[in-house]
């Protein structure tokens, strides 16, 4: 296998070569709605999915278990912006009732029909994001406690060094292309499966970096950076976008064009929090990068700026979900780049791109069609799913 060109020996010319200069050919990047008409059009894609939720199981009809959690999310985030209580009920009531039935929000534990990806994480961040909008103790509480069982599937200093991992049955390398094992989180909770990806250990890396924020505890920043380093050093490709995943027993790549949005949108939005935590340059200047080649890359949207990815309008699939993380995790990098007005500009021209695609494109009254370049189609919950973390952010990546 051809080593892969690390990320931070290119790092230097990166610094250099990053335009942060929003591209002319990117369809209406720019809105003129006031901050109370981009609060009601939010609210109305919320209120349109809540008539599928079942308050028995705390999961929306149409979308899987790790979806779900992100409509918390999205829910929590509108009330974090708009500066309301408006879900906190619902969000509170529905993350309460996932906890009660799946011990640290973990279905993997009385449900074998399921992917067996570590999907709790997903609620945990929500917890944490509930614990941000509504101050409610019980939320960090949870985001805490799951925290401390998925540290159970990452790859310690003292792993690394040994070759083991006390939840795995395999021996695992120390080192994959010259850089250490250790921050890796592993996918999977089976003890036979191999896989460390971006995706679990940017969401640890977050969740992580936002409960030191919160705590002032140098155990969770101290995690966030271990993490954050695994990333930086492993899995950055060539063009400065997140690659997928790494075998821990091999060092075997996924495919090379298992390239998701997902994955760069997760580690910037846990940049944007570490950077603030440790004040470290190099937290900052790696956000400013990936945001720089995430939001111009042509893998994943046209040359007019219209992301494409997970556009199935038939049928559910994971990847409908990715794009709704990415928009997130931008908007968390723009929230906390008050000192760079040229990146807030292109994150917020890039979220108006999506967000006037959606609404003048996919729209079929408060409802959304997953393909944002369009056609509008009739509701799905997934494509409603997809669209809220627009809707939501843009809230707030657009001046009152």
């Amino acid at each position: 296998m051809a080593r892969l060109t690390l990320f931070i020996a290119l790092l230097p010319s990166l610094v250099l070569a990053q335009d942060l200069g929003v591209p002319t050919a990117w369809r209406e990047f720019n809105n003129s709605r006031l901050f109370a008409e981009r609060v009601s059009i939010a609210k109305s894609a919320i209120d349109t999915i809540l008539p599928q939720l079942d308050t028995s199981t705390a999961q929306f009809n149409g979308i899987g278990y790790w979806q779900s959690a992100n409509v918390f999310a999205s829910m929590a985030n509108f009330d974090h912006l708009a500066n309301s209580t408006t879900y906190k009920d619902q969000v509170i009531d529905g993350l309460t009732t996932a906890w009660k039935l799946y011990t640290n929000f973990d279905l993997n534990l009385v449900s074998s029909s399921i992917s067996r990806n570590i999907v709790y994480r997903w609620w945990a961040t929500a917890a944490y994001y509930a614990h941000r909008a509504y101050g409610d103790v019980t939320m960090l509480s949870m985001a805490v406690t799951t925290w401390k069982h998925v540290s159970n599937y990452v790859v310690t200093a003292a792993d690394a060094a040994s070759g083991t991992q006390p939840n795995k049955d395999f021996k695992i390398v120390s080192t994959c292309y010259g850089e250490t094992m250790a921050g890796g989180v592993f996918w999977r909770p089976t003890s036979d499966d191999t896989g460390i990806n971006s995706i679990t250990t940017g969401l640890y890396t977050t969740l992580s970096a936002f409960l030191a924020e919160t705590t002032g505890n140098a155990t969770y920043t101290n995690a966030a950076i271990l993490s954050a380093k695994w990333i930086q050093n492993l899995q950055i490709s060539d063009s400065g976008i997140i690659l997928d995943g790494v075998s821990s027993e091999d060092c075997t790549r996924t495919a090379a064009s298992w390239l998701f949005t997902y994955n760069s949108g997760k580690y910037l939005e846990g940049l944007s929090v570490l950077k603030d935590v440790t004040g470290a340059a190099i937290w900052k200047t790696l956000m400013t990068n990936i945001t720089a080649a995430a939001v111009k890359s042509p893998v994943w949207q046209g040359s007019n700026g219209i992301i494409t990815e997970g556009a199935s309008k038939t049928s559910n699939n994971d990847g409908v979900g990715f794009k709704a993380i990415f928009i997130r995790g931008l908007d968390e990098v723009s929230a906390r780049s008050s000192d760079n007005s040229k990146l807030q500009i292109l994150i917020h021209s890039y979220n108006d791109v999506q967000y006037n695609a959606l609404l003048e494109l996919a729209a079929n009254g408060t409802s959304y069609s997953p393909s944002w370049p369009g056609p509008a189609q009739g509701y799905t919950t997934w494509g409603q799913m997809a669209a809220l973390d627009v809707m939501v952010t843009a809230i707030n990546t657009n001046s009152p």
